[in-house]
């Protein structure tokens, strides 16, 4: 089966909003074995759907559209659609009268878009919205489905997971699973380079993929066939075999992240962790308590912008700044130590740069952070050398404290 996707909106054209119901949409048709051919953004305009429509019923047995749902003006979808199908609008009762319930719970008082709202193509299927006001539709046309939904994030997913994906999941023949490696450390061409030699050995039903950010790598291994068994035991048997090639680096898997991790090797080994942070203005510790359950092993933060609280609060030596600046190897070996004084923490990581745009010199340009990992006995340090984005910089900084800082934990305890 092919499938397309067609977002509705001039927010998502122009800009406004992020398109996250596209992506959302091709992970859970590919997890099904279908194939995406197409993805297209249109703008709140008669002609644009239904020319989108024809563009992708050409190359699609499916399509999924969102957005244009809404009780306002600009949502003129269904209208679109039942031109399209060369069908009428009806008023759908039982719309309404959900509609009208829910209001009604709510005190609220029902306009007149809300009425236009129940208006539906003739001949289409009404899907459940349990999480508001417009329901899904599906239309068939010259044998093939159109599913138009809300553009609603939250209302699309809910209708796709009731009504949607249980009925395309009992026609699609084809078995994908995905396994996916988190790694940490090290660059996608040093990790392909480490397991080349087991990748060219896949059996033809598998596949990996390289999905690089900021200090990661998710390797993620696809497995796509009929025959269920045989895909989970060969992907079970990769993904075991390039674990163990680069043990250092995994971290995790599938949906896990670097904060889970960290927080599952801090509380199995009964350590506590506290963060000092410059650049960074505290968003290690944000992403560390974005965990739940962070308060069993997270001690706190100090956020020693300025100097005066390096000294004052962390012990930094007047020397140290003056000798070797804010942003230096000596400088947050102290703010660690300072840090393991001041809030009694077992472990702690610090660090400090020049996130920009403005503050660097030919010695220690933008995007210049140092960072220490370390407990009362030992140190170890890390330099960053980011770019010239202040976001990236510090977002830089934040992965790097949190890969240092499990690094460090992972020697101790080795």
């Amino acid at each position: 089966m092919k499938a397309a996707i067609i977002t509705v909106g001039d927010e998502i054209l122009i800009g406004q909003i992020t398109d996250t119901n596209s992506a959302w949409l091709g992970q859970k048709l590919t997890e099904l074995g279908i194939s995406v051919v197409c993805k297209l953004s249109v703008g709140d305009v008669h002609n644009d759907i239904t020319e989108g429509l024809a563009q992708c019923l050409d190359k699609a047995d499916l399509v999924l559209m969102t957005g244009g749902l809404g009780p306002t003006k600009d949502d003129i979808t269904k209208k679109a659609l039942a031109d399209f199908l060369g069908t009428d609008l009806y008023f759908h009762q039982p719309t309404f009268d959900r509609i009208k319930a829910m209001f009604e719970k709510l005190g609220r008082k029902m306009s007149d878009h809300h009425h236009d709202q129940c208006l539906m193509p003739t001949g289409a299927e009404i899907l459940r919205n349990p999480m508001g006001t417009a329901p899904g539709m599906l239309m068939k046309y010259n044998g093939r489905r159109i599913i138009s939904m809300p553009g609603v994030p939250f209302e699309m997913k809910s209708i796709m997971e009731q009504e949607v994906l249980p009925v395309l999941a009992r026609e699609s023949e084809t078995v994908i699973l995905h396994r996916t490696l988190l790694t940490c450390g090290a660059g996608e061409t040093m990790i392909e380079n480490s397991i080349s030699d087991i990748v060219s050995h896949f059996p033809d039903y598998l596949s990996i993929a390289y999905l690089p950010a900021i200090g990661q790598v998710r390797l993620r291994l696809t497995a796509k066939g009929t025959d269920e068994t045989e895909l989970k035991a060969g992907l079970d048997e990769y993904t075991r075999k390039i674990a163990a090639r680069i043990p250092e680096l995994v971290y995790g898997y599938d949906e896990s992240s670097l904060e889970q991790e960290l927080q599952k090797i801090c509380t199995e080994n009964r350590l506590t962790v506290a963060t000092a942070e410059s650049c960074t203005g505290g968003n290690v510790a944000a992403s560390i308590v974005s965990v739940p359950g962070s308060s069993a092993y997270f001690k706190g933060a100090i956020i020693a912008y300025a100097n005066e609280v390096k000294s004052n609060i962390l012990g930094v030596s007047a020397d140290t700044l003056r000798e070797h600046g804010a942003v230096s190897e000596q400088t947050v070996t102290e703010m660690v130590i300072g840090t393991l004084k001041a809030l009694g923490a077992d472990v702690a990581v610090a660090v400090s740069g020049i996130a920009g745009p403005d503050g660097g010199s030919t010695e220690k340009p933008v995007g210049t952070v140092w960072i220490c990992a370390g407990n009362r006995d030992k140190q170890i340090t890390y330099l960053l050398k980011s770019g010239k984005d202040r976001k990236l910089n510090i977002e830089a900084a934040t992965v790097y404290s949190l890969i240092m800082l499990r690094r460090f934990i992972l020697e101790q305890i080795s």
